[in-house]
């Protein structure tokens, strides 16, 4: 039974216990509990007085702010669901997610007059100064099961899908978050990924939920801004996508100096290679956590520092309070080590997609949610990720998983990035494609017979590329992790 649990009483209590503690750190500007918990009380007002209340879906399209994190907590204090609007869509991809989810109002910096059907609220000076001036004595919502944010993939561009995640299953994995990767209320946590994309939210939320302080460092920019940012801030908990973990990488050992005191580094999005591992515990930190999730059914599992070096191919083991499985196209668990779809359940993970019965229907069965992944677990309940169900290659019949072999290309030095995907091919059904972006100086041949010869000694022959393409980048999503029907796309077009 639903205790009527709501997720902005952790403001009420942190202002209370740890009222002078920094809370929110953004663009020069720090806020106290206290100060951010008032913040949001005067803005819950103002929602109030617009008759913004319990049940009612608003959109947050507006770039990181400090604005935007106290609405994040004001609309969960009136009772209202957050929908999040990727500022950086285009205005058709706003107008189909309006258009599906029908939000009774969107907050936008920027007028949206190709938006119909839907009051656009916009958060500029004039909000700010009602929400400046507006009474703190905005009650606060309880209810059974109260709804507090569609948690949608991040990078949607056509039909929208996501789960209502409540206000007691957005605590849980805070929970999860806790006992799992170790956050702690005297961090100094920065997140460095947009608040649209579901780890940069959640994380955003825990942190200041549990009193810690929160460092919003809006992308994007320079890996070269972030180290020094790092530094000058006394971060020392911090979360990034691979994409940045690489680019800083790049860069000299001085420049990563502010890293080496780093009490936590969580890198979340897609695995990182296990050569990769070992340089950023190297050259960053020790304390690395490798964190395997999903925006819509958040945490999976946590591979460790103490364990990367003897489980290098894995994600690690299960999170906390999370029943993970692996199952076949019957829905029935298969043997350890065998490959099967990736399923888990936990009271942190969402139980049917929003508005969406058709699109639920594929993702949740007997009460787990399938992220769409294929994987293996080992006897000691360690997870080694195979692919995605939908772009395994079956080549005359056999399926070939690409992380394999992008493991094996992306070890080698000239190449910074790489992604495996299906070519077809009229004997085989599909043959395997690999595209490549080079390192400054690296030669297309040398680096295509390298991959080809490392493949030969380690895989077998059916698994070697066939088809070799050089791109400048990879398109990727707000979450920086690589868009493989993009890269697919572009590479066969050329």
């Amino acid at each position: 039974m639903s205790s009527g649990f709501n997720f902005a009483e952790t403001l009420d209590h942190a202002a209370r216990s740890r009222g002078d503690h920094p809370a929110l750190i953004h663009d020069g500007t720090t806020l106290s509990h206290a100060e951010f918990a008032a913040l949001v009380r005067r803005t819950a007002t103002v929602l109030t007085e617009d008759g913004i209340g319990r049940g009612d879906l608003v959109g947050l399209g507006m770039q990181d702010s400090i604005e935007y994190v106290a609405l994040l907590f004001a609309l969960a204090r009136v009772g209202a669901i957050t929908l999040p609007v990727d500022a950086r869509w285009h205005e058709d991809e706003k107008r189909r997610m309006v258009e599906f989810f029908a939000p009774r109002l969107l907050f936008s910096d920027d007028p949206l007059p190709g938006i119909a059907g839907c009051p656009v609220q916009l958060a500029d000076d004039a909000w700010k100064a009602r929400v400046a001036t507006a009474s703190e004595d905005a009650p606060i919502v309880h209810a059974p099961d109260l709804g507090m944010v569609v948690s949608l993939s991040s990078g949607t561009t056509g039909r929208p899908t996501g789960p209502l995640l409540t206000h007691e299953q957005m605590y849980a994995r805070t929970v999860s978050q806790m006992a799992s990767l170790g956050f702690s209320c005297y961090d100094r946590f920065m997140t460095a990924t947009p608040l649209y994309f579901g780890g940069g939210r959640a994380f955003t939320l825990s942190q200041i939920a549990i009193g810690a302080t929160l460092i919003l460092n809006t992308p994007p920019f320079k890996a070269q801004e972030l180290a020094r940012a790092v530094a000058e801030t006394e971060t020392t908990a911090l979360f990034l996508v691979p994409t940045l973990l690489r680019r800083l990488l790049e860069l000299p050992d001085p420049e990563l100096a502010g890293f080496h005191g780093l009490r936590q580094l969580i890198s979340s999005g897609s695995p990182l290679h296990a050569h990769e591992r070992e340089a950023v515990r190297a050259r960053l930190t020790p304390n690395y956590y490798e964190y395997y999730a999903s925006t819509e059914g958040g945490g999976v599992s946590v591979l460790a520092p103490a364990d990367q070096r003897a489980h290098p191919e894995t994600v690690g083991r299960p999170a906390f309070r999370v029943d993970l499985q692996i199952v076949d196209d019957a829905h029935a668990p298969v043997a350890p080590g065998e490959t099967g779809h990736v399923r888990y359940r936990g009271p942190g993970v969402a139980e049917w997609f929003f508005r969406d019965e058709d699109a639920a229907a594929k993702a949740f069965h007997d009460g787990y949610f399938y992220p769409g992944d294929l994987g293996a677990l080992d006897a000691g309940g360690f997870l080694t990720l195979k692919g995605r169900s939908k772009d395994v290659i079956i080549r005359g019949g056999v399926n070939i998983y690409p992380p394999e072999i992008e493991r094996i290309a992306s070890a080698l030095p000239a190449v910074a990035e790489c992604c495996v995907f299906p070519v077809p091919h009229a004997a085989f059904g599909e043959e395997v494609g690999i595209a490549v972006v080079l390192r400054d100086g690296a030669d297309a041949t040398a680096v295509q017979t390298s991959i080809t010869e490392e493949c030969a000694a380690k895989l077998a022959r059916y698994k070697l590329p066939q088809h070799f393409f050089v791109m400048d980048s990879f398109p990727k999503n707000s979450g920086g992790k690589v868009v493989k029907p993009k890269v697919m796309e572009a590479a066969l077009k050329s």
